[in-house]
């Protein structure tokens, strides 16, 4: 479900919600007596305190990790660009065809980050592997033929290539835990347990009960929103992968 934020807003608003209503229930049935009311503010204060503690460290978690594959997006495009130059490096009849063989991996590491299909993706992964392995024959062959320095820089470019995917996949992956959601879904629903057992009106509370589910849940929203590569609105755009396609000669 944290693959698609918007659903995971819907399920974790009507949970909260649910909540609420079940704290205030309870109240109907054990009200709090005066003197308990004043032990009670301060464990209501201090567990909405932690909840939002846990939602901001969560907010920096997706930020970070966010950041990491725009980081990764930026610096692949920097090793192609780089390794498209340095092919001039090898022999005249091996210059073109690694050439040629980059500029149809740059497309795919684009289509790598658009696409949001997950056949899609499995083919992309697939076109890709086969074509990492016909890059590296393709420099390997004459670098073992002439073990010259000039050459190794274009196997060492070549290598950073491939170094750089492996980098952006280990990105992708990294995700906040499914635990560390679980505890600040468990935590969110004992604070709307406790703001609508101290609940004091009836009619009016309840309608406004509905406002810290909504507004917790637009913060995971959020949170879930950033930290899904390929769900929700917020992406990471391929833009230096896209300027480097522009530029290189077709």
């Amino acid at each position: 479900m944290l693959n698609y934020p918007r659903i995971f807003f819907l399920f974790s608003l009507l949970v909260l919600w649910l909540s609420a209503q079940i704290g205030l229930y309870v109240r109907w049935r054990w009200a709090l007596k005066d003197d308990e009311r004043e032990d009670f503010s301060v464990v209501q204060a201090a567990t909405l305190t932690l909840l939002g503690l846990i939602i901001g460290f969560s907010f920096s978690m997706a930020i970070s990790r966010y950041d990491l594959r725009k980081n990764y997006e930026e610096a692949e495009a920097n090793a192609i660009g780089t390794e498209y130059v340095r092919a001039g490096l090898l022999p005249a009849a091996d210059a073109p065809a690694v050439r040629s063989q980059l500029r149809k991996y740059l497309d795919l590491r684009i289509s790598f980050y658009r696409t949001r299909d997950a056949s899609e993706l499995r083919q992309i992964n697939a076109d890709t592997a086969h074509l990492q392995t016909e890059m590296w024959s393709t420099v390997e062959a004459p670098a073992v033929a002439q073990p010259t320095p000039v050459i190794a820089l274009a196997v060492a470019g070549m290598n950073d290539v491939l170094n750089s995917q492996g980098y952006t996949q280990a990105a992708w992956w990294n995700r906040i835990p499914t635990s560390a959601w679980s505890l600040m879904i468990a935590i969110a629903i004992c604070c709307n347990l406790l703001v609508g057992y101290g609940a004091r009106g009836a009619k009016a509370n309840a309608s406004l009960l509905f406002a810290l589910p909504l507004v917790v849940s637009i913060a995971f929203l959020l949170i879930a929103d950033i930290d899904s590569p390929r769900g929700g609105f917020i992406h990471v755009i391929p833009q230096n992968l896209v300027s480097l396609s522009q530029s290189l000669p077709k």
